[in-house]
């Protein structure tokens, strides 16, 4: 009955350790990372394209974190979000009406965000790099639609050359997803033409989990 029970219990420390997909470092257990920079290195992009232009969009006021255990990355939960008024196209007149109400009304709504609700798909890169499709609720001028984002994830340990960009562990993401405007309830007359309905949307953030 004995012999039984353990193989029992291996098998099923096998089959777990199958389906958790996590990054080999030297952390373990649970860590935070948070995502604030204060010298705006962090960014969101925003990409239109039409016949007419391509609008290029960055948002550099990000904060947010993220906890996951290091061995299992399905593990994965935070929030993460950008100022409405931290975007940029590169013409002033051009990132008022942008921020206006007929646009993304920031005065009514000032953060697009994103929360994590699900982690699929998880493939190994290598020993402190994954990729993995991301689940979560996205949040742009007071509507919330479930989106999927393909992610790339990269843990650093602390070493010499981390601590030149912050102390502690770093965890570098990059990801991207599209959304349709007027899923959000921005139906200005000239999406479509100068600006493209689906907007490509991209994070290039680097988190620390030091305290």
């Amino acid at each position: 009955m004995k012999k039984t029970l353990s193989i029992f219990a291996v098998s099923l420390l096998l089959t777990a350790s199958m389906f958790a997909q996590g990054f080999k470092v030297k952390a373990s257990g649970e860590q935070k990372f948070n995502f604030e920079d204060k010298g705006g290195r962090n960014q969101t992009t925003f990409f239109s394209t039409t016949p007419l232009e391509d609008i290029n969009g960055l948002g550099n006021g990000v904060s947010g974190s993220v906890t996951f255990n290091t061995n299992d990355l399905k593990s994965l939960k935070g929030k993460v979000t950008v100022s409405v008024a931290s975007i940029k196209t590169g013409i002033d007149l051009r990132d008022e009406h942008m921020r206006s109400a007929g646009w993304l009304n920031a005065e009514s709504y000032p953060e697009i965000s994103f929360e994590i609700k699900k982690v699929s798909d998880v493939k190994s890169l290598a020993d402190n790099k994954l990729s993995a499709k991301v689940s979560g609720s996205f949040t742009m001028h007071g509507v919330t639609k479930d989106v999927v984002a393909e992610a790339t994830l990269t843990y650093l340990d602390e070493n010499e050359t981390t601590k030149q960009r912050a102390p502690g562990d770093l965890l570098g993401v990059q990801a991207k997803f599209t959304v349709k405007l007027s899923d959000y309830r921005v139906n200005n007359k000239v999406v479509g033409q100068k600006v493209s309905e689906n907007i490509e949307i991209g994070v290039n953030l680097t988190g620390s989990n030091a305290k």
